[in-house]
């Protein structure tokens, strides 16, 4: 198993960066049938948007989700659930120390 996924029957995979295009995950194990929109998950993006306090990341980023897939007209499919949160403000200059530097 690789460091970015948990679990075995019900598995989160996580990707992306903070200063790469986007950010996402795969969310695998949801049986087909459960109501599942944006409007659920954004509560939560909202409360870890950067720029809101002195001690997060003052880039400005709309945190907006994306399913690209597993849910069809509000309800889940049993597929993978694909999401997506598109970086409209990254700044890869300013990881340019720490790109040799081991980050767990």
């Amino acid at each position: 198993m690789s460091g970015n996924t948990i679990g075995k029957l019900f598995s989160v995979t996580s990707f992306g960066e903070s200063h790469g295009a986007a950010i996402g995950c795969v969310v695998d194990g949801c049986p087909p049938g459960l109501p599942l929109s944006e409007a659920d998950l954004q509560p939560d993006l909202e409360r870890r948007r950067p720029g809101k306090t002195r001690h997060t990341s003052q880039r400005r980023e709309p945190d907006t989700v994306q399913t690209l897939s597993g849910v069809f007209e509000g309800l889940t499919t049993g597929a993978p659930i694909g999401l997506l949160v598109e970086n409209v403000d990254q700044r890869p200059k300013d990881y340019a120390e720490l790109r040799l530097a081991f980050r767990p």
